[in-house]
């Protein structure tokens, strides 16, 4: 395979263009992006070419016609007119807790601009900003470009801090306030971010941006399609195959079941994690590289604060207004979870006008479990993998589901984290909370694909377990008996949906206590 440059890092596209590094060509659709308003916002999960698509805007702008040969858009783009732009990427405000300090950071970003110079008496970000947008009109007699990445980025870390949200929100506001006062300088207004606060709050006057967000016209245009997936790198697949001992197509179906999944709207493709998919082919192997800085934190912290209950992610059914909801009005942790790329859509029911949510992939699923185990149930990810986990696999490997709860009941004996999990869930552990998370997440780190409260004709199964060569069935107990917990598989039904399936199925009744927080018996058939 020819050596490839795989743009890692790289969210300028005149360097990726420039300097030969590889481009999966989204310009047709940035193009069509430029003619739908003079205002617009998209919304997209971190690590998914937000930065590209805005540095690829700003190219276009400044008519920078020799970037684009033998690309989508050259068939589209006819004149090439040349406009001033002003590219703000507010992820350098992240982090303050003033506003003396963050008013101080937006203007230093400002200053980067070659409009900055001009009225001493602009004192204020969005008095500087206002001035910019004029000067470079009437230096240039031309419409000006706005390109705001990140705009988000000062307010993520201070969400559940609302004094400090307020006093930072204002200087955000009046910042934003130029770009509708205006209007008339503007040709074109681009704004992203991860999340989605409301016009009202963060951009004040402006009533006009139009939300792309689940626009299914721009599903594609951040991420990689399967199809891009498959034709631009087929070269890359087989090498892997070659690599892993299998075929191109089994191949393709591990980088799928690990990087795939991402939809952004009820009639999106599925859209690959561009991230990640580009360090896979760029190493050679499967891993889980969007989990290598770790779990943002305004999202761990909203998880706690809304006591997210993390076993029901796999399967959510929501109306959209659930999940698009503005920042500052969040009831629950959804839509925070959606925006940063931690659920996504998987079904969408025309007649509800229902959406349903569930975790993207692999990757994600892994990284939930690793970011999660220290919040959740005080277990350190790489303990449970380094040395429960070695016995618990094996033993699950060889269908030895007695072994395998032997070896978890004695660790969890061994664990000093059962007084502070009880003080930050509270009454999770007077039921089964505990024992979903804690087997859920830990099922999860071993990569087992695991499902809590699955539906079922006459009740649901606290857990289904799906290994390569067998199907476990739990039941749980709270300080009862695993003959009852058992006899309730039995009577329910629980395990009927998986007796045609090939693969052996167990049911597994458990007894678990409230008082040491683990199990204490289990009867198995």
């Amino acid at each position: 395979m020819k050596q490839k440059k795989y743009p890692i890092g790289i969210q300028t596209f005149e360097r990726i263009i420039k300097e030969g590094y590889v481009y999966v060509d989204k310009t047709d659709l940035v193009w069509k992006l430029t003619q739908l308003s003079p205002f617009v916002f998209l919304s997209r999960p971190r690590r998914f070419g937000k930065s590209l698509l805005s540095t690829t805007l700003e190219s276009y702008f400044k008519g920078s016609k020799h970037l684009f040969e033998r690309l989508k858009i050259m068939q589209l783009e006819k004149e090439w007119e040349k406009y001033p732009v002003i590219h703000l990427d507010l992820s350098v405000a992240k982090g303050k807790e003033t506003t003396e300090e963050l008013s101080r950071s937006l203007m230093l970003l400002l200053s980067q601009s070659p409009y900055f110079e001009g009225n001493p008496s602009e004192k204020t970000p969005g008095e500087k900003l206002m001035g910019m947008i004029t000067r470079a009109n009437a230096q240039t007699g031309k419409q000006v470009v706005v390109i705001i990445d990140e705009y988000d980025s000062p307010l993520l870390d201070q969400l559940l801090e609302k004094t400090v949200l307020d006093d930072l929100r204002k200087v955000m506001q009046e910042f934003y306030q130029p770009l509708k006062a205006n209007e008339r300088f503007i040709k074109f207004c681009f704004i992203t971010g991860i999340t989605k606060f409301s016009q009202l709050s963060i951009f004040s006057t402006i009533n006009n941006l139009k939300n792309v967000t689940l626009d299914p016209r721009f599903s594609a245009i951040c991420g990689i399609t399967e199809e891009e997936v498959k034709t631009c790198f087929s070269e890359e697949i087989e090498s892997m195959a070659a690599k892993f001992g299998c075929s191109a197509d089994a191949m393709f179906k591990k980088l799928k079941e690990h990087y795939d999944g991402y939809h952004f709207s009820e009639e999106s493709e599925d859209i690959y994690n561009p991230f990640s998919i580009l360090n896979a082919f760029d190493d050679q192997k499967i891993a889980n590289y969007w989990f290598a800085t770790g779990t943002p934190t305004f999202l761990i912290r909203q998880m706690q604060h809304f006591k997210t209950d993390i076993t029901t992610l796999d399967s959510i059914e929501v109306p959209v207004s659930a999940f698009d909801r503005p920042t500052e009005a969040m009831t629950t942790a959804l839509p925070l979870l959606y925006q940063s790329g931690y659920l996504t859509i998987k079904d969408y029911d025309r007649d509800s006008q229902i959406y349903t949510l569930s975790i993207p992939n692999q990757e994600v699923r892994l990284g939930y479990a690793e970011g999660l185990l220290p919040t959740y149930i005080g277990l350190d990810g790489s303990d449970v993998q380094s040395g429960f986990a070695v016995k618990f696999w094996r033993a699950l490997k060889m269908q030895d589901i007695h072994q395998a709860l032997l070896e978890m009941q004695t660790y969890f004996a061994g664990l000093p984290y059962i007084e502070g999990f009880k003080q930050k869930m509270g009454d999770a552990t007077k039921a089964e909370g505990f024992y979903e998370w804690t087997f859920y997440l830990i099922f999860s780190m071993l990569n087992v694909y695991v499902h809590t409260q699955v539906k079922t004709i006459k009740g649901r199964a606290d857990m289904i377990v799906w290994m390569p060569e067998a199907i476990y069935v739990f039941e749980l107990k709270i300080n009862g008996t695993a003959q009852a917990a058992l006899d309730q598989v039995k009577s329910k039904g629980y395990a009927i949906p998986y007796q045609t399936d090939q693969r052996k199925v167990t049911r597994v009744g458990i007894r678990f206590s409230t008082e040491t927080l683990n199990i204490e018996d289990w009867l198995i058939e």
